[in-house]
């Protein structure tokens, strides 16, 4: 027989994977470009298995959970099983830089009807996802920043380090950065002339050495690059097949 300490963690934690695979809704894209030559942006909310309320609102995502100049519409809705509710996320019109490319985070929060049941857990579950928020003639282009992003590698001591610097006016979200079989970073996310270091953990490479990454665009795929490293900074192109 179980000790009762382990039986009632496993209980909580049956309870909790329960209440997990009951979230009924889900969004129809991972990310918002809000164009700033629009007054508003869209997303499609679509519920499952239950009628559900859903609110909604969008933060800066920063220590002081401070808010962002978007109003969405509706903030609070009901939305019934197999069916969906759009949102409309409103611009206000000033607070936002108008000289680069910016990030807010939209929050969708289902809140579960009562359940009949007793001694039921229940949770609301909250989805969050990136709005780039991109003022209206801002020169060049997101889909040509990966390119334009610029690598170093450096060492100091036994220390490797791959070096990114964003000289763009536009965020670059990037996955398995390599640097020939070390991965370096699997997720991150550049902001507009930031600069990012990645230690490698193994060997430190030698000579010219290989470097790929997945870039993410702005509808959610995937777009592949690699480059040569020796010396100065360098670009990287464009490769139809994945690293």
């Amino acid at each position: 027989m179980l000790p009762r300490s382990i039986a009632v963690g496993l209980g909580l934690l049956g309870m909790l994977m329960a209440a997990q695979a009951a979230a009924s809704i889900s969004l129809n894209a991972t990310r918002i470009v809000f164009d700033g030559d629009h007054k508003e942006a869209n997303i499609t909310v679509r519920n499952g298995n239950q009628d559900v309320l859903i609110q909604s609102w969008v933060d800066r995502n920063d220590a002081t959970g401070s808010r962002a100049p978007f109003a969405v519409t509706p903030p609070l809705a009901r939305v019934f099983a197999k069916e969906q509710q759009l949102l409309r996320i409103l611009y206000e019109g000033a607070g936002m830089p108008t000289d680069r490319e910016s990030v807010v985070w939209l929050n969708v929060q289902e809140i579960p009807k009562s359940s009949a049941t007793e001694n039921t857990l229940q949770l609301a579950i909250r989805q969050r996802i990136k709005i780039f928020y991109r003022p209206a003639g801002l020169p060049g282009s997101a889909l040509q920043a990966p390119a334009q992003l610029e690598w170093t590698l450096t060492r100091h001591g036994a220390q490797t380090l791959l070096n990114v610097k964003n000289p763009t006016l536009y965020h670059v979200s990037m996955a398995d950065i390599k640097v020939q079989a070390q991965l370096a970073s699997d997720s991150t996310m550049v902001a507009p002339g930031e600069e990012k270091q990645f230690a490698l953990n193994g060997p430190a490479p030698s000579g010219v050495v290989q470097l790929s990454f997945s870039s993410i665009n702005d509808y959610g795929a995937q777009n592949h690059y690699t480059a040569s490293l020796a010396g100065g900074p360098t670009h990287a192109t464009e490769s139809r097949l994945k690293p």
